[in-house]
């Protein structure tokens, strides 16, 4: 037990989310409980992820969301370990739930160089309807910048979806290649503006950022197979596209076959994407939790071929292996699954609220004693 790493979770306390301020101290080791100094109260390790008032061991329930990751219906988990279905959804709607805000956390924070971005939707066949789900990847680190599920493949789908690239980036002077759906052209020209200041009262005028790059790749298809592709330059120039395709090692030309592959990366991964399957979700909140829990492993967890370095002399493998995670630089090594359901997002800093209401009748005897 570390309590340098932990911080106090109560909401009312001064201290609340800051780590290394020394307030934290172990209470009890059997218990695995820490106490902050400066409120007196106690919390458990687990508090903030999800093994938070479980039962069930953490390695079982590790196990358990491993094998959810890797395209293993609840049926079988349920069969091979004997739980009741209904636990084991829970356990990945919290995993679920806690990936999202590990995502936010360290993706969301405007601190990625994307340089070149493919995005992509999908339709998924639920009990009864259909839904769409858009995602988005840095293709030179093959980073899952996060999905957004709709039962509408419109503009508000796409435009959920840009915010969420746009939340990302570093820099806005980036290349997207998407498909031909006119939503994305009009999302990415609204989403990445910049006010320009005039001093004047008003909104001030927003324009698009120089740099932003898009390319379309446009699909015909004829008895539902595709007979022609054309790649259409939406915005910026063919050479300036060109260079970017070429100093990220990404194509000869607008293509959005990362994406695509991503998408089957995804339909592997997670049950209820499987085409002719019948493991179908009920709900769209599933399919949420399900996403973010592959997304997170995808990005922190697993080991991309195609990201692999060679080795320096005299090491004892012939190639460095990388996550998408580490080729972005938002972490030096792999996570394993514990360390992902295990990781505490800090909270943000305590913040005195407001006294409402009349004043104290002191506080209102001493002013008159001073207008006096």
């Amino acid at each position: 037990m570390n309590p340098q790493s932990q911080f106090c979770h109560n909401p009312d306390c001064p201290d609340r989310g800051q780590v290394g301020q020394g307030n934290i101290r172990v209470f009890s080791q059997k218990e695995r409980r820490y106490e902050c100094k400066t409120c007196g109260r106690t919390f458990t390790a687990s508090k903030g992820t999800p093994f938070y008032r479980l039962r069930t061991g953490m390695d079982v329930v590790t196990l358990v969301l491993t094998l959810l990751c890797h395209g293993c219906p609840i049926q079988a988990i349920v069969a091979a370990f004997g739980f009741d279905e209904r636990t084991v959804a829970d356990w990945q709607a919290r995993a679920g739930e806690h990936c999202e805000r590990v995502h936010q956390h360290l993706v969301e924070q405007g601190q990625v160089d994307l340089q070149h971005v493919q995005a992509d939707e999908l339709w998924v066949k639920m009990v009864g309807k259909r839904v769409w789900m858009a995602m988005a990847m840095a293709v030179p680190s093959r980073l899952w910048l996060g999905g957004v599920i709709s039962p509408h493949r419109d503009r508000g789908l796409i435009t959920s979806l840009v915010e969420k690239v746009r939340a990302c980036a570093q820099s806005p002077a980036i290349l997207v290649c998407v498909d031909g759906l006119a939503s994305y052209v009009t999302a990415f020209l609204r989403v990445f503006r910049h006010p320009i200041p005039t001093g004047k009262r008003g909104r001030p005028r927003l324009v698009v950022e120089q740099g932003l790059l898009l390319g379309q790749v446009v699909k015909q298809y004829a008895q539902r197979r595709v007979v022609s592709v054309k790649q259409r330059v939406v915005r910026g120039t063919p050479e300036a596209i060109s260079a970017v395709l070429a100093s990220t090692g990404t194509g000869h030309g607008i293509n959005t076959a990362y994406i695509e592959r991503l998408n089957a990366t995804f339909r592997s991964a997670l049950v209820p994407l499987v085409r002719r399957g019948r493991a179908l979700a009920h709900k769209v909140t599933v399919l949420q939790a399900g996403m973010g829990l592959v997304g997170c492993a995808y990005n922190f967890c697993w080991y991309h071929e195609s990201l692999r370095l060679a080795a320096p002399e005299g090491a004892s493998r012939k190639w460095q292996e990388r996550t998408p995670a580490m080729a972005a630089g938002l972490t030096d090594h792999r996570w394993t699954m514990l360390e992902l359901l295990s990781y505490q997002v800090p909270l943000p800093a305590w913040v005195a609220s407001k006294r409402r209401g009349r004043p104290p009748k002191q506080a209102c005897q001493s002013a008159l004693a001073v207008a006096a």
